[in-house]
């Protein structure tokens, strides 16, 4: 059977436009189905297919200089092939200039526009010529536009984060979410020998390095397939940020514990809590749908956790029954995810004032919830993967306002690397490009006991 590779990269890049798809479920799919492809095909097909949607403001940039007809007013595959040419052209060496020009003639006409074959060459030959010689904006006397192309940014988005951070902390970020993240997994510890799990994975090709703040945290480089490791398989490691680690270290559940996990989906904070109780008492991972709650039950499922059950909930909306019954409460809300755009690059087009009000009303409504549902003396940890601060340390001083609750010094927890004055405090706000991980926020409450 023969793959054009470029066609389902260009396939990939339209359905992430036009649906609005998240790209790492599309770029997955593909991957899944063309498993066959040999290693290289398939990493070539990620390369450009994430360089593309990641680098997308800067490329549109590059295309409006070397084009008579603007991005915008491009039909979307043509768009699309010009996008992914001017990439490899800017981003890979390895593909010679000319070869890359041919087959975006040889895709445009594939795909039905044979009277644009022209244009197309003539585009793309003029950004080769041209390619050094394209200038950025002004960095003095417009840093937030040069520093949107330049790092491929929405204008809102390096404002805002310049306002709130300064432009040197600004730009450290934007750098890092630029940067290759490898694979970062948990080792699982019920029923397993973590030296044993490492030499596991060592035995298959991987490279095994330990992640940074994490306990358990390991970086996995060198492998083909994730579905292809034995550890994976027979439930020895799982899936997840370094960051979002820190979660169930920061709750520290106790030997049979109830642990309430109110927005849980794909499960990998639920898991951690679970592991650390070392099959005793109870996690209850909840979701808002079933296809959520579907993605935790498969991860328990191949894991084998026994302490640990599933329900599809609506967080937003009370349940009376559940007061004050838990020990631990994990409330990871919805958020507008600036903290992972490194993974998930096309979150930054997304961004909106509006939605990110929208999610703070939301988190307001579930952190209510979740502080009835806190038993007296009970833990609840707050959590996001922004570095919004109207999501973070903004909601938190709303919170300890409107309910019985104190913040609690997060330093018995966290990797030395990680204390300083607001760990003490109780919070912690993770920077990309200032701590060697993805951006996050965590907040640890204490629920005051009545007298």
């Amino acid at each position: 059977m023969e793959v054009n590779t470029r066609e389902l990269i260009l396939d990939i890049l339209l359905e992430v436009e036009k649906d609005g798809r998240q790209s790492q479920t599309v770029i997955g799919n593909v991957l899944d189905k063309y498993q066959f492809l040999p290693k290289n095909d398939r990493s070539f097909i990620t390369r450009i297919s994430e360089g593309t949607i990641e680098y997308r403001i800067q490329l549109d940039y590059i295309i409006n200089r070397v084009s008579s007809v603007k991005v915008k007013k491009m039909k979307p595959v043509i768009r699309e092939i010009l996008r992914m040419s001017v990439y490899q052209m800017k981003y890979m060496d390895s593909v010679p200039d000319r070869a890359t020009v041919n087959e975006a003639v040889k895709l445009a006409q594939r795909k039905g526009f044979h009277n644009l074959k022209s244009f197309v060459n003539g585009v793309l030959r003029n950004a080769g010529r041209r390619m050094d010689e394209i200038t950025w904006p002004d960095r003095k006397s417009n840093p937030v536009k040069y520093m949107s192309v330049c790092y491929s940014m929405p204008e809102m988005l390096v404002e805002q984060w310049c306002r709130e951070y300064g432009d040197e902390t600004c730009e450290k970020m934007l750098v890092s979410f630029l940067k290759h993240r490898p694979l970062t997994v948990r080792i699982c510890r019920t029923g397993h020998n973590t030296e044993q799990t490492i030499r596991k994975l060592q035995n298959q090709g991987v490279t095994v390095t330990k992640a940074p703040y994490a306990t358990d945290g390991y970086v996995l480089e060198e492998y083909d397939h994730l579905g292809g490791l034995k550890a994976f398989t027979d439930g020895e490691i799982q899936v997840q940020d370094t960051s979002s680690m820190l979660v169930a270290q920061a709750a520290n559940p106790a030997s049979g514990d109830f642990v309430l996990d109110l927005c849980a989906a794909p499960g990998g904070k639920s898991l951690h809590a679970a592991d650390l109780m070392e099959d005793t008492g109870i996690v209850e991972a909840r979701d808002v749908s079933d296809y959520k709650v579907s993605l935790i039950r498969e991860n328990i499922d191949r894991l084998g956790l026994k302490n640990i059950r599933t329900q599809v909930r609506d967080a937003t909306v009370y349940s009376p029954g559940d007061a004050g019954s838990a020990d631990i409460v994990l409330c990871d809300v919805p958020c507008s995810g600036y903290g992972v755009i490194g993974k998930k690059p096309d979150i930054k087009y997304h961004a909106s004032r509006e939605r990110q009000e929208s999610l703070q009303k939301l988190q307001r409504e579930i952190l209510k919830n979740a502080a009835s549902y806190t038993k007296d003396g009970g833990t609840l940890i707050y959590s996001t993967c922004t570095i919004e601060r109207a999501e973070n340390i903004d909601q938190v001083q709303w919170f300890i306002k409107h309910f019985p609750f104190q913040l609690e010094s997060l330093d018995p927890y966290l990797d030395q690397k990680l204390r300083q004055e607001t760990t003490k405090e109780g919070y912690l706000q993770l920077l990309p490009g200032i701590s060697d991980c993805d951006g996050f926020f965590l907040a640890r409450f204490k629920k005051q006991e009545n007298i």
